[in-house]
């Protein structure tokens, strides 16, 4: 029987990381599962997905810190042995016009959405380059291919990650190391819950397919990108936001 693959998901107590953890647990991965606070969600999500007799670890790291990370890592190793696949999704968001974002919102929003990809992903690669072998998957956003009003701090940071994610696979391509990106559009998360029912209505009818997303179309872009079938993919930016960006 082939020994089972690894991944490590940050941020994944709830919203689109916790349905990421929970599709790759039940499709056979060893699954790190990563929290910074939101101890109780995390904790009860660990002890659900256990209970159902899949293979997770629990983790709490602040994914900005570097030697919180480098812990992360070697309590993964020592756990499953291996990494296979890194998915870089924890972060903040945050709306304001561009004139009110302090100094302080904008090195927080550098160092949770954008530093944490950095370290996350430089300490796992340096295991990865060792077997020539493994996946990044960047959680980024539709606003940081075209742009949010009220979030300019937010957008410029998810652009960045999709130049991150476009120059390493540049860089690790000849190690077999594939590096992609999913740039999620409006889905049905807590980062919703100040929009009134108006709101969310207006954007579902701007979506072509006249529906807002659900963590689930994100969850298996990301099962896809992690797979033998997507092995042939790196560089590239995989947008589940049902038309609302052509």
């Amino acid at each position: 029987m082939a020994k089972s693959k690894t991944v490590i998901v940050t941020g994944a107590s709830r919203g689109i990381g916790r349905k990421i953890a929970e599709l790759f647990a039940v499709n056979g991965y060893n699954v790190l599962i990563n929290y910074h606070r939101s101890e109780n969600e995390a904790r009860n999500f660990y002890e659900t997905l256990r209970t159902k007799g899949l293979s997770v670890a629990l983790y709490q790291a602040d994914v900005a810190d570097r030697k919180q990370v480098d812990n992360m890592i070697r309590f993964c190793l020592a756990q499953f042995d291996t990494v296979d696949v890194l998915i870089n999704n924890a972060g903040i968001s945050q709306s304001k016009m561009f004139i009110d974002i302090t100094e302080d919102d904008w090195e927080n929003m550098v160092k949770n959405n954008f530093n944490s990809v950095f370290h996350c992903t430089q300490s796992v690669v340096r295991y990865m380059i060792s077997k020539k072998q493994g996946k990044i998957i960047n959680i980024s956003s539709i606003w940081g291919m075209v742009g949010a009003a009220c979030e300019v701090h937010y957008s410029a940071v998810k652009a960045g990650i999709i130049g991150f994610t476009k120059a390493l696979a540049k860089e690790l391509g000849p190690l077999h190391i594939q590096v992609n990106c999913i740039a999620p559009g409006i889905i049905q998360t807590d980062m919703l819950k100040d929009f009134t029912t108006e709101d969310l209505e207006m954007l579902s009818n701007n979506t072509p397919l006249m529906r807002l997303g659900t963590v689930d179309d994100v969850a298996q872009c990301a099962l896809f990108l992690a797979s033998d079938k997507a092995d042939f993919i790196t560089g590239q930016v995989i947008s589940p936001n049902g038309g609302f960006v052509i």
